[in-house]
């Protein structure tokens, strides 16, 4: 006899009702590890977002409190793993024969893609939730469990980080080969 796994996707009702509780006791968690509410507040975010698009086998998964504590583990560092890329990356940016560089052989999408990859974590899914995926900001909201000002905090963010690298990769672009 051979047995088979049904998937059901969780919609978001079954979501909300089943995995959004869990968010105080992460959140506490979160706490603990940054030491900073915002910092708590951005990674219990991400940790949502990550349970989000786990809908698909989340519910065979044996303790989903487990998990939600490992990913936000996993995000923690990542997160930390993430600032040190930026401060190197940042460093690398500032020398004009790499900016060139880097904008030479990338064109517009590509540079945009590249900005984007290069966002926070948070900044990052959001945006892409909304611009590329088509949430609403309300569906935003269900699912992360953040308030309409942090959604919006955070796309603007986003928003802003991609319009000021995009303008200074295509300033560098502009004289370079002038």
């Amino acid at each position: 006899v051979r047995s088979s796994v049904i998937l059901v996707m969780m919609d978001l009702k079954e979501f909300t009702e089943k995995i959004i509780p869990l968010r105080p006791d992460v959140l506490v968690k979160a706490q603990r590890l940054t030491g900073d509410d915002n910092d708590a507040e951005d990674l219990v975010q991400e940790v949502m977002l990550k349970l989000w698009t786990m809908r698909e086998s989340i519910g065979s998964h044996p303790n989903v409190k487990a998990l939600s504590f490992t990913i936000l583990q996993n995000k923690h560092r990542d997160a930390w793993r993430h600032r040190q890329v930026v401060n190197k990356s940042e460093d690398l940016l500032h020398d004009a024969d790499c900016g060139y560089s880097i904008a030479e052989s990338l064109d517009e999408t590509a540079i945009i893609r590249h900005i984007m990859d290069h966002l926070p974590p948070l900044q990052n899914q959001i945006i892409r939730m909304k611009e590329i995926e088509g949430y609403s900001s309300d569906e935003i909201m269900q699912i992360t469990g953040c308030s309409a000002d942090s959604i919006r905090q955070n796309l603007s963010r986003a928003r802003r980080k991609i319009r000021e690298e995009y303008i200074r990769i295509s300033t560098w672009r502009k004289h370079e080969t002038i």
